[in-house]
């Protein structure tokens, strides 16, 4: 092969160079096993060096996914990311599989990771966007997830990263604007906005054991639809779930779990 120029192999010639090119494979291993974002993975899309201030969004991504999957009661057909703020300044790219990641992974059996995120998206058939803008006039960053259903439906949801520690913040749901931690267990019920419906849900989950962590109620017009997220320290079944739907006359009750799995 005359047109090949064979070069010698010059990295980690050394012990100490040796030690460290150790240290970074073990890391690495450390992330995969982990389900965690591997920048120098050759068989993963927008690999190569996160910027440490897109770093905190892929959690936040990844957990907006799950929250995403969950409020459309399955996977959609379309998923647009759109990433806005400071953050937008830099390659986001890898915000997008985040989101993927957390998309797929209560809906399919298989460890979803950063690698075979876009391929379960292929097999599918979900049309995957992205979208950035540095402008976000509410928030220093925020990242909204929408997405179509097969009927028809579209459904959104928003996050950002709150206060020095990065805490991923639940900040919208199919237009409701809310402000809820992103961890936990967490329930979403859509209703006709009434007296009394709080204490229902409240009742309900006490009776059955369950500890109400957070909750926020937040409605468009008096009298009119509302939304009621609630974070919970423990699984509420599906039974009781529907059974609180069903007394509160909720047209919507979602769960979703954002436990490490």
């Amino acid at each position: 092969m005359p047109n090949t120029v064979v070069t010698p192999h010059l990295g980690a010639s050394t012990t100490e160079a040796q030690d460290k090119a150790g240290t970074a494979v073990a890391r690495s291993v450390r992330l995969a096993l982990q389900g965690e974002f591997v920048p120098d993975a050759v068989n993963v899309q927008a690999g190569g060096i996160v910027a440490e201030d897109v770093r905190p969004g892929l959690p936040l991504g990844e957990k907006l996914g799950r929250v995403f999957t969950a409020v459309a009661g399955g996977l959609a057909q379309s998923v647009a990311v759109q990433v806005r703020g400071k953050i937008a300044e830099f390659d986001v790219s890898v915000v997008q599989l985040a989101v993927l990641k957390g998309v797929f992974s209560d809906v399919v059996e298989e460890q979803v990771t950063y690698v075979n995120a876009p391929l379960l998206a292929e097999q599918r058939g979900l049309e995957v966007s992205l979208s950035s803008d540095v402008e976000s006039p509410d928030y220093r960053n925020l990242i909204t997830v929408r997405g179509a259903m097969a009927d028809g439906t579209q459904v959104t949801v928003s996050g950002t990263l709150f206060g020095k520690n990065q805490v991923p913040k639940l900040t919208e749901v199919d237009g409701f604007d809310i402000d809820l931690d992103l961890s936990g267990y967490l329930l979403f019920f859509i209703y006709t906005d009434r007296p009394g419906v709080v204490g229902t849900v409240g009742a309900a989950l006490g009776e059955a054991g369950i500890n109400i962590a957070g909750a926020q109620v937040s409605r468009t017009t008096r009298g009119g639809e509302a939304l009621m997220a609630v974070t919970v320290d423990s699984r509420v079944p599906a039974e009781l779930l529907g059974d609180i739907a069903t007394h509160i006359g909720a047209r919507q009750a979602r769960s979703a779990d954002l436990n490490p799995r």
